[in-house]
């Protein structure tokens, strides 16, 4: 694992430590890690909620059936059938 140094003023330094220790954190880097996972899965979850708005907008609705994810199942079989067979 590679290091890291970063620079903080003394009162953010405190706090983190304040915070490794109250949040029952082994050290300051479990803490840091803790933070950018913390970042990363915002980061999804925005993603996430782009592509959702983006389908909203994509059209017209489309009924969601039993029947739609079958033929959808059947197209998707078909497709990925064409595409090992050997040439």
């Amino acid at each position: 694992m590679d290091t890291m140094n970063i620079a903080l003023p003394e009162s953010m330094k405190h706090f983190v430590q304040e915070r490794v220790t109250e949040g029952g954190y082994s050290s300051v880097s479990e803490y840091v890690r803790d933070l950018i996972r913390a970042d990363q899965k915002r980061k999804a979850e925005e993603r996430i909620d782009a592509l959702l708005l983006e389908g909203l907008d994509s059209g017209q609705p489309v009924p969601v059936t039993s029947e739609y994810w079958e033929e959808k199942k059947r197209k998707l079989t078909e497709r990925l059938g064409k595409a090992i067979r050997p040439q």
